[in-house]
C-alpha cells in the first residue's frame, strides 16, 4: 500500500528556485563621452587634479598626449601575414644576438 507523503516546505522552495531564471540586469546607456569632452572635464574639475587628496596629478595632465597623436587608422589583420611578420622579426633579432655574441 502506497502512503502519500506530504513534501516539506523547504523541498518545494528549492524546486521552485531551481526552475526560475534570473532576469538580466537593466543598464541605462548614456551618451559616450568623446576625447574632447574628457579633456575638458580633466582640466575643469579639481577632482582629477589630485588623487586621494594627496597626490598632485597636475604634472601628469600637462604631459598627456593629445587625441590626434593617439588616433590610428583601422588596419585589417591577416593571421598568416602577422605570423610571418612576427616570425621574421624574431629570427632577425635572434641572428643579431648570435652575431654580437660571436664578435
Amino acid at each position: 500500500v502506497d502512503i502519500p507523503v506530504i513534501p516539506d516546505l523547504e523541498e518545494v522552495q528549492e524546486e521552485d528556485l531551481a526552475m526560475q531564471v534570473a532576469a538580466p540586469p537593466s543598464v541605462q546607456v548614456n551618451r559616450v563621452l568623446t576625447y574632447h569632452d574628457l579633456d575638458k572635464d580633466l582640466m575643469k574639475y579639481a577632482a582629477f587634479q589630485t588623487m586621494d587628496g594627496e597626490v598632485d596629478l597636475k604634472l601628469l595632465t600637462k604631459v598627456l598626449a593629445p587625441e590626434h597623436e593617439l588616433r590610428e587608422d583601422d588596419v585589417s589583420w591577416n593571421w598568416d601575414h602577422l605570423f610571418t611578420e612576427v616570425s621574421s622579426e624574431l629570427v632577425t633579432e635572434w641572428d643579431l644576438g648570435q652575431s654580437e655574441r660571436e664578435d
